[in-house]
């Protein structure tokens, strides 16, 4: 993963569609056995999806302060596999499967090496100050149509060739 340069946060990358975050198990995210509180799970995904959106430009606190909205979550589904551990280093991977006018639903799978840990599938949607769900702006569409697209035709190309899709 990339660092912006010295004593900068870390940052995720696209390797393809799929955007990749690395994390470490601290101490904070696990109960009195050493193992990851379930919702600390969402945590990790939380800090994924934003990371993404900011590796692919899109800039929430601009378009936050600029009176046009946020993002919260309208759905979630969650599935846990097995655990993490104090000390685990883990990866999230992040992937859009739709866009809408004014949501976008996210693949996430939290990763010890190979071992799926944890899958969900996310829905963000755009919503003012009321509470009530905004268009995203054209630009932010049109990158998460890109991303859905190639998922869209990978997904068709494994199916056609008889892989799993993820």
């Amino acid at each position: 993963m990339t660092a912006g340069g010295q004593d900068q946060p870390a940052e995720g990358r696209f390797a393809g569609r799929v955007h990749l975050f690395p994390l470490r198990v601290y101490f904070e995210d696990t109960d009195l056995s050493g193992v990851v509180y379930h919702a600390n799970y969402l945590r990790y995904m939380e800090r994924a999806r934003s990371d993404m959106l900011h590796v692919a430009g899109i800039d929430q606190r601009a378009h936050h302060e600029a009176g046009g909205g946020a993002y919260a979550i309208a759905d979630l589904h969650i599935r846990y596999a097995a655990p993490a551990r104090l000390g685990d280093a883990l990866l999230v991977e992040s992937e859009v499967a739709q866009a809408r006018a004014a949501s976008v639903v996210i693949h996430q799978t939290v990763r010890r090496g190979a071992e799926m840990l944890a899958r969900a599938e996310v829905t963000a949607a755009l919503v003012g100050a009321d509470g009530r769900p905004r268009r995203q702006p054209a630009a932010w569409l049109e990158q998460f149509r890109r991303l859905a697209a190639t998922a869209a035709a990978d997904s068709a190309s494994a199916d056609t060739t008889g892989e799993e899709t993820p």
